[in-house]
């Protein structure tokens, strides 16, 4: 066994089987080639784990997964299409491996629709178990690296909505150029995480990410905080300061309201990116420095320069690539998962248990305009965590925001049923002498049942047709008590 090999399959295998000697001599090939091998006995063991470690980010997933077709209770074929629920786009979130002693045409072909790596059948030949985990190892490792480039240059930035996949897109393909990039935006949106992310996708990413807030800065400190001074220069420079620029090099300068810097400090920054040359205040030699700066503003940069107010050759050195932060009210569907977000931080910065959200409170917080954008979020859902004894419900929501959401409209958005309708009048009189509380659960509960059926107990289409998270909609699941096929 070659070192090569060894870091190839240098993963954990999961292999589910109900027949101990095919599960002891893939063990034994598997071990041979330098993997670790954990076992199952049943396709309902099997999804057990894999469905918590795939909602459980303390528990890991294993690397890939070799299963037998005929399994004495849920059948493979069973167990991978619930997989698919667990991945993104209807895919099993590890590579899993089909083998069959009894295989047909038939499941071989609904197997590869389901999702699965590989399809062979039994008596097991060593040489093509290697190949196989090994391509699927491979595959794994590519799709870990891929999730961790993409949180490592995207962080906090949240959102599905089409501006902001479309942002996304000009974030990936700036980062990877030496272009300056001008991100405009109302104050609140995130311009500075745009700022990073475009850092993160560089070359440069490596090097230091400095922020300046031009507008946090007094006039006449801002030449000495970007170019630095010499002791002397002026009085209280008791000893030589390196300026942001300098402490940039080889990195991201992030000249964060840009707009609100002075016309002499805006002149001396143009010298910088037109000759990668600086002087410090009270300096002589000339200092050479490499470094990409971004700028943002919440300000009209252009008219700006037609008033005299911003120097339009400036301008036009920042702006080479523009990109504008939507503000969040033209991407309302980005909040429920925004709000998640920010009650998972909220809840660990307080020390707090982790707690959900109710589909109520997170449709009136969607039908709110958002002035403040992402930040007024933010603020409204710390408020909420704080405030709150347990889960968020829509009494938890400011009043003045469920205020607000009652007079966005009356008539039903999509995913909504008005009071009365269709197979929920049943029910309605049913239930009309319970408490709020229990009201609200069965009608909950109807309604989940309702959208399940419709798409065919398909939990990730169901989610997504509601709305909600996978994860949040499997936790609902079990705190509701529905199981599938229920009528």
């Amino acid at each position: 066994m070659s070192e090569t090999s060894e870091a190839v399959f240098a993963g954990t295998v999961l292999v589910v089987d109900d027949e101990k000697n095919i599960r002891r001599t893939l063990r034994m090939v598997l071990e041979g080639e330098g993997a670790t091998v954990d076992e199952a006995v049943s396709g309902e063991a099997a999804l057990e784990r894999l469905t918590a470690a795939a909602t459980d980010p303390s528990l890991d997933l294993p690397d890939a997964v070799i299963m037998d077709v005929m399994l004495g209770g849920l059948s493979g074929i069973e167990v991978l299409d619930k997989l698919g629920e667990l991945g993104e786009d209807g895919r099993p979130p590890v590579p899993v491996i089909m083998i069959s002693g009894h295989a047909s045409v038939a499941d071989a072909v609904r197997a590869t629709r389901l999702g699965a790596f590989d399809f062979f059948e039994k008596p097991l030949s060593r040489d093509r178990v290697i190949v196989s985990v090994r391509n699927a190892l491979r595959q794994s490792k590519a799709e870990r690296e891929l999730r961790e480039l993409r949180h490592r240059i995207y962080g906090e930035i949240i959102g599905r909505s089409e501006p902001m996949v479309e942002l996304m897109r000009m974030v990936a393909k700036v980062g990877r150029t030496r272009a300056r990039v001008l991100i405009t935006g109302e104050s609140g949106t995130g311009k500075e995480l745009v700022a990073r992310a475009i850092h993160e996708a560089s070359e440069r990413h490596a090097h230091a990410f400095v922020k300046v807030n031009c507008a946090a800065i007094p006039r006449e400190l801002i030449e000495s905080e970007l170019f630095g001074h010499e002791k002397g220069a002026f009085t209280g420079a008791t000893a030589q300061k390196k300026g942001l620029f300098e402490v940039a090099d080889k990195g991201t300068l992030f000249l964060d309201e840009i707009g609100d810097m002075d016309l002499d400090a805006q002149a001396k920054v143009l010298r910088v990116l037109q000759s990668g040359e600086l002087t410090r205040v009270g300096g002589h030699a000339p200092i050479q420095v490499d470094v990409r700066v971004l700028a943002a503003t919440h300000r009209n940069l252009q008219e700006m320069a037609g008033a005299g107010e911003f120097r339009e050759d400036l301008f036009f050195r920042l702006a080479v690539v523009p990109l504008r932060m939507p503000p969040l009210r033209e991407r309302l569907d980005d909040v429920p998962a925004l709000a998640r977000h920010f009650i998972r931080q909220a809840c660990e910065e307080n020390g707090l248990a982790a707690r959900l959200i109710s589909d109520a409170a997170l449709g009136t917080l969607a039908k709110h305009s958002w002035p403040g954008n992402v930040r007024e979020l933010r603020n409204v859902i710390e408020r909420m965590v704080v405030l709150s004894d347990g889960d968020l419900e829509l009494d938890d929501v400011p009043p003045e925001l469920r205020s607000d959401g009652a007079n966005a409209g009356k008539a039903a958005g999509p995913g909504e049923v008005a009071i009365g309708d269709g197979p929920f009048d049943e029910l309605l009189r049913e239930k009309s002498d319970l408490p709020l509380k229990a009201f609200r659960e069965a009608v909950e509960r109807a309604f989940i049942l309702h959208r399940l059926r419709e798409h065919d107990w398909n939990v990730s289409r169901t989610a997504s047709a509601l709305g909600i998270e996978r994860t949040h909609l499997h936790r609902k699941l079990k705190l509701l008590g529905i199981q599938r096929g229920e009528r």
